[in-house]
């Protein structure tokens, strides 16, 4: 059985009908920023087919000037370039002279999957005419004589024409396009074989021959159909957990104008700064900020947290989440495209299509399949004629060998591991980026975290505001306005009623603080060496490097302690870790004493303190040097070159966004538990790859040389190679019935405050 997708030309059909080429204006329009100057357009290509194909698009595309890098998805027949420059490179052009169709991937336009009924109507036909021409069979090979075994033959050579024509259509379309493109694809020889048997029956028809064999033909396209339609459920299977996802996304929103009219608006024409009306019931369209309105949100579907969350003006709220009690008026942060639920869902595309190191040689050694499994048909043929000088052996033999040699198993030994290890972490809370990352997470030995808002939740509280100056705690906190940080917003809970401080000027350094100046004077507010220049003395503690203080011209007027909570089974977390063999060490910009606090309190042997985002990345890259992989946690903006420096990196979806964009993995749950068990599958996944990888050539090793030998017939070589592909999908799928690791709970002190004087870490 090829992996190749059947019906390539009209498996997916588009209700619009278009099939006018984008423009190089709509791709710039369609196109994505990822920053940097870097844009991303994704394309639907309905003809991809297989690991040739993918081979093939990629290396076409990545040739082209301007492009960066471009990446196949075989499950949503999908091509996502990335692409710089004022002018749109011509991929577009590029794919069409290879022979694939493409138009603009919108995920507005609803897309019918035609793919399966396709394929059981196409089985039904070769199984009812397989049956039947075994029928007329039975007579000869019981005896029928002249004419009538000549009648039976030709019955069954008119029976068998229609069927091949309809049924076979989906490969022989296939392999034709293929071939006029100067290409090949796994479809060639399967039509090759199919035309061999039928032509070598026709022409023992026509030379009245003893026996034909139509029911071979047929009955090997039957079986092939059948193992291609079970690939197709277990491939689709596999992928539910995206489209369900997709499917509860909002449609659209109630957009409220500036003269009080109210407009219903599909969710892909909602722009950010759109005032939208989300009533009880409906689903949040958009990333926005609720302006107005008090109500519980249902999460589950973006976090996976069962118990509804309040929110009330001034809030975040992202896309996907429901809307349970009272209306609310949210400012639209973000385009549709750019929201979380769709960044979620292109996670989860992407985690197939992943480069790693074995899919890497999976693709390569597919790539060849085409070229040699002819080659050893033809020298088989010719070897056979040589020894018997009976063609009609040689030929069925090489048939044999053309339909037994099975790179599908190879080939989807790695995605179809990945689309099932996406879908389980998906359940529990957790985004993969890249299938790539899965294979790096389970060669870690190292876990490093960040502590604020990583370790803790990032959400403290200020606990000694009574005793400063009220005066320069509404400085500070006309300052922390100005900042995402949750220590700024914890000074920022505490501006007066009346109004805040207006500054000329206000900037912010992350991993600093944030500066301001205001009738010639200089404000900063952040951590102690940074902000209190003038003023560096004191012992560790409260009063080192770090901290948090408010100063004036390098003098310090004001200092802030805080109180933060440690995430849910944030110790359970460590003692996992630990267990599968990792080590666990902190990072951090606080001070020394917060960091000891945090550390004994989640049982963390390893930290280092008062680091700058620099040093985070020199401690990270002093670690790989002496030979660890490490696993980088982190979520504030200051995290997100540790993140890129690490062997592999996982953040919270509550961190910044760049961070966030930084990260391999996402999780989604407020529990720290989500790393070990990330860990546990990604071993798992690695684990089922290679025994995938070892029934593929385990398989081609066996088969092939019995088929070369002449002890498969051409129907028996294609029950082979459906079950081997069969065999290696199942096996795949176990990864959804696999008991993950028990998670021990941690005592209460995972809900205890820990008391620290911080900073920005």
């Amino acid at each position: 059985m090829s992996c190749c997708a059947p019906g390539a030309e009209m498996g997916l059909e588009l209700d619009s009908g278009t099939s006018v080429l984008p423009s190089s204006q709509e791709i710039r329009l369609a196109s994505r920023s990822l920053g940097d100057g870097l844009r991303q357009t994704d394309l639907s290509v309905p003809a991809v087919h297989c690991a040739a194909c993918i081979q093939t698009i990629e290396t076409a595309l990545g040739k082209l000037a301007c492009v960066e890098s471009a990446r196949v998805n075989l499950s949503t027949k999908r091509v996502s370039v990335q692409w710089r420059g004022e002018e749109v490179p011509p991929f577009v052009a590029a794919l069409g002279r290879l022979g694939y169709q493409a138009h603009l991937f919108d995920p507005d336009i609803e897309v019918k999957d035609r793919t399966l009924s396709e394929l059981i109507r196409a089985v039904a036909v070769a199984g009812f005419a397989a049956g039947n021409i075994m029928l007329l069979s039975v007579s000869v090979w019981s005896g029928a004589e002249g004419a009538t075994r000549n009648l039976f033959h030709w019955v069954s050579a008119l029976i068998a024409i229609p069927a091949l024509a309809f049924a076979g259509g989906i490969f022989f379309c296939s392999a034709w396009n293929a071939l006029r493109h100067g290409r090949m694809n796994m479809d060639v020889p399967i039509a090759v074989g199919v035309s061999l048997a039928y032509a070598m029956s026709l022409y023992e028809t026509i030379n009245h021959g003893d026996h034909a064999y139509f029911d071979a033909s047929v009955s090997l396209l039957f079986f092939l159909l059948i193992g291609r339609t079970l690939d197709h459920v277990m491939r689709d299977r596999a992928r539910t957990a995206v489209k369900g996802l997709s499917q509860l996304a909002a449609r659209g929103a109630m957009v409220l104008r500036d003269d009080g009219s109210r407009d219903y608006l599909p969710v892909g024409e909602i722009e950010p700064g759109m005032q939208l009306l989300i009533a009880a019931g409906e689903r949040v369209a958009v990333d926005g900020k609720v302006n107005q309105g008090y109500s519980d949100l249902d999460c589950s579907l973006v976090s996976g947290e069962s118990t509804p969350r309040t929110a009330a003006s001034g809030e975040t709220v992202q896309a996907g989440t429901l809307n349970l009690t009272g209306p609310l008026t949210i400012e639209a942060t973000a385009a549709a495209k750019d929201s979380f639920l769709p960044e979620m869902v292109r996670m989860m595309e992407a985690a197939e299509g992943g480069r790693a190191h074995y899919r890497r040689i999976a693709d390569r050694v597919s790539v060849l399949y085409a070229p040699v499994v002819h080659l050893t048909a033809f020298a088989t043929f010719l070897g056979w004629m040589a020894a018997t000088g009976d063609w009609h052996r040689a030929i069925t033999i090489a048939i044999a060998v053309l339909i037994i040699t099975c790179p599908c198993a190879l080939g989807l030994a790695v995605p179809i591991v990945q689309v099932v290890a996406a879908r389980r972490l998906f359940e529990n809370g957790i985004m993969v980026r890249d299938g790539s990352a899965m294979e790096r997470l389970a060669t870690i030995d190292t876990a490093v975290f960040d502590k604020t808002g990583t370790l803790t939740l990032g959400q403290p509280r200020l606990i000694n505001a009574s005793s400063i100056d009220p005066a320069m705690r509404a400085i500070a906190a006309a300052m922390a306005a100005h900042s995402r940080h949750p220590f700024s917003k914890a000074i920022a809970g505490f501006a007066r009623p009346g109004g805040q401080h207006k500054f000329d000027a206000v900037a912010e350094h992350p991993g600093f603080g944030i500066e301001a100046t205001d009738a010639g004077s200089s404000w900063r507010l952040g951590r102690r060496g940074w902000a209190g220049w003038k003023a560096r003395t004191g012992g560790e503690g409260n009063h080192g490097y770090g901290g948090t203080v408010l100063t004036k011209d390098g003098i310090i007027v004001a200092s802030f302690d805080f109180e933060d909570a440690p995430r849910a089974d944030a110790r359970a977390t460590m003692l996992e870790l630990k267990a599968a063999g990792v080590s666990v060490e902190m990072l951090s910009g606080d001070t020394a004493g917060a960091c000891r606090d945090v550390a004994e309190t989640l049982d963390i042997g390893s930290f280092v303190p008062a680091l700058l985002p620099s040093g985070k990345v020199e401690c990270i890259e002093t670690l790989a040097k002496a030979g660890h992989r490490v696993l980088m946690v982190g979520d504030g903006l200051n995290d997100t070159p540790a993140l890129g420096a690490a062997h592999v990196s996982i953040a919270p979806a509550t961190a910044a966004d760049i961070g966030r964009n930084a990260a391999d993995f996402v999780f989604l749950r407020e529990s720290l538990l989500a790393i070990p068990l990330a860990l546990d599958i990604s071993r798992k996944a690695g684990r089922l790859i290679r025994q995938n990888i070892a029934i593929a050539i385990v398989y081609n090793m066996i088969a092939v040389p019995i088929a070369i030998l002449g002890h498969v017939t051409p129907l028996i070589a294609a029950i082979a190679m459906s079950a081997s592909s069969l065999l290696v999908i199942g096996n795949a799928l176990r990864l959804q019935g696999f008991v993950l690791a028990e998670v021990t709970r941690a005592p209460s002190a995972t809900r205890s405050g820990i008391r620290a004087s911080v900073q920005p870490s």
